[in-house]
Parts: C-alpha cells; sequence; structure tokens
C-alpha cells in the first residue's frame, strides 16, 4: 500500500508539472551528454598519445653534400664519424633500437610514402635525400637527451622529433576537452536548478498534503520519498538520453565520417563509451535527488 501510495505521488507530481519535468529531462541530458563527450575526447587524447608515441622515432641526419643544410659545410659524412654516431647511439641508455637508413633505402621509402602523388617523386632524384639514423626511444619524451648529446657531433647535419609536431594537435583536443567540461559544468549547474525549482513548485502544489501526513506522524523520509523519486527519475531519464547521443556521435561522427577517413589515429572503441554510462547515470541521479532533498526541506516543517 505504502509503495503504490509513492508512485502514486510520483506520477501526479510528474503530471502537474508536465512541461517544466520536459525542460528538466532535456537539460540534464543535455549537460550529461556534453560530460560523455569531453570523457570521451579525453580518452581519445590519450589513445592517440599511445598510437603516436609508440611509433615516434628521432631522424639523425648524416651530412651530406646534396641535402646539406649548412651544418655540414658540403661535406660528407666520413666513415669515421659515422662509426662514432653508431657507437654513442647504441651505448644510449634512452635509445631501444636503431635502424640506418641509406641515400638509396631513403629514396625508396620516400617513393612508397608519396607514390600517390607522382608529380613529387619524378622531380626528386635518388641522391636527394641524405641517409639517417632512426632511432626508437625507449621513452620518447627523452627526445632533448638525443638532441644535445648529436646535435653538434661532427658529421650530423640535424636531429629531428616528430612528436614536437604533434603536441600542438594533441594541444587543440585537450582544449576542446577542457572547454566540453567547462560548458557542461554551467549546464549541469543550469539542470540542478531547474530541478531544485521543478521539485519546490511540485513540493508547493501539494504542500496540504504534506502538511497533514506531517502532522499524523508520518516520517521525514515517507514524505521526502515521492519528490526524491521524481528527481532521481529525471536524472535516470535524461543520462539514458544522454547515453544515446553519445552513441549516436560515436556511430556515426567517429566510425562513419573521422574512422575511415583519418586512419593515422587509434580512435575510442565501443567499450570506452560503455565504460561513461554508468558514470553518466550516477551523476544524473546524485545530482537531481540531491536537489529534490534541499527543495523540500522547507516543506518538512509544520
Amino acid at each position: 500500500m505504502r509503495a503504490q501510495f509513492v508512485l502514486s505521488e510520483i506520477f501526479i507530481g510528474l503530471r502537474r508539472n508536465l512541461t517544466m519535468t520536459i525542460a528538466l529531462v532535456i537539460t540534464t541530458a543535455l549537460s550529461l551528454a556534453l560530460v560523455g563527450s569531453a570523457m570521451l575526447m579525453r580518452k581519445q587524447v590519450s589513445e592517440m598519445k599511445d598510437f603516436w608515441y609508440g611509433k615516434i622515432e628521432v631522424t639523425i641526419f648524416l651530412c651530406d653534400p646534396v641535402s646539406d643544410t649548412g651544418q655540414c659545410h658540403k661535406t660528407a659524412v666520413s666513415q669515421d664519424q659515422q662509426s662514432a654516431i653508431q657507437t654513442a647511439l647504441y651505448a644510449n641508455p634512452v635509445v631501444q633500437k636503431v635502424y640506418y637508413e641509406s641515400k638509396a633505402d631513403a629514396y625508396k621509402h620516400f617513393k612508397d610514402l608519396f607514390k600517390d602523388s607522382p608529380d613529387l617523386t619524378k622531380n626528386v632524384s635518388p641522391d636527394a635525400l641524405p641517409p639517417s639514423y632512426r632511432v626508437k626511444l625507449k621513452d620518447p619524451k627523452k627526445f632533448d637527451v638525443i638532441q644535445s648529446e648529436f646535435q653538434d657531433m661532427p658529421g650530423v647535419d640535424a636531429v629531428t622529433d616528430v612528436s614536437k609536431g604533434l603536441k600542438p594537435v594533441f594541444s587543440l583536443f585537450n582544449g576542446i576537452g577542457t572547454s566540453a567540461f567547462v560548458v557542461a559544468g554551467f549546464v549541469v549547474v543550469a539542470s540542478v536548478l531547474l530541478i531544485f525549482n521543478a521539485i519546490r513548485v511540485a513540493a508547493f502544489s501539494r504542500r496540504r498534503e504534506t502538511g497533514i501526513m506531517r502532522l499524523v506522524g508520518a516520517s521525514n523520509l515517507y514524505i521526502r520519498l515521492p519528490f526524491l523519486l521524481e528527481g532521481a527519475l529525471a536524472g535516470v531519464i535524461g543520462a539514458a538520453i544522454a547515453a544515446g547521443l553519445v552513441s549516436i556521435g560515436k556511430a556515426y561522427l567517429v566510425d562513419q565520417v573521422l574512422a575511415p577517413n583519418l586512419k593515422f589515429a587509434r580512435w575510442v572503441s565501443w567499450a570506452d563509451v560503455i565504460h561513461i554510462f554508468p558514470v553518466l547515470f550516477l551523476i544524473g541521479i546524485v545530482l537531481s535527488t540531491l536537489s529534490s532533498f534541499f527543495a523540500i526541506q522547507r516543506h518538512l516543517r509544520v
């Protein structure tokens, strides 16, 4: 009987304030969808970092008269200089693997890389690219160690690091994720205030029933319960809609637009999406319930 009464009170409250209930559900859904999107964005940045840092190689270009940038003064690396560079690389504790790429290997790699641009490859001669050492580091963030040791070494023309070009990209994605969290925070606050006002209006419209229940000895929990469940129900529905919006974004934007066209990165998986669903429901239920709890406080006093 008590459960039936509580349930009837919940649906009466939702029906009396239908437009406000719809508004708070939509606001909650949008705010939680933004939270979920921001969480996925952070996860995507992490996936990209893991993917690219695992592939990043430092390249040490050796002196070559054809491609000299000025540091080598148009002189080719000598055999003794090359042996000293190779020995130093193998002795360096941050180096994991070393690959030597001759001029012929560099030209072949260049043609494979730009095979879809014949106009570009035909204008590059086989001796235009310098020999180099491609170095895989145990920790890609230790590039400065390699640069400081080899940049001014005899026979070295230049030391390059791909990760420096990727840092602005990672910073951009991190900035987008942070902005999404900030916007989501404002919308979450708005949804909390909306839930608070909706429950307060519902409590005011039922103040006579609440006062009678209080006078006949009903406990505070029993009086609060319909209002708390109203808020929780709105939070659950909003979280469910938010989960659906995030899933649509993953299915369309990531799987159909980004992943097929941008194959240079590892994209978030459905497992990553599913992992954020409990967080969305938890946030929705907790915030909605707390808002309802404080909204009903004044109506417990007779």
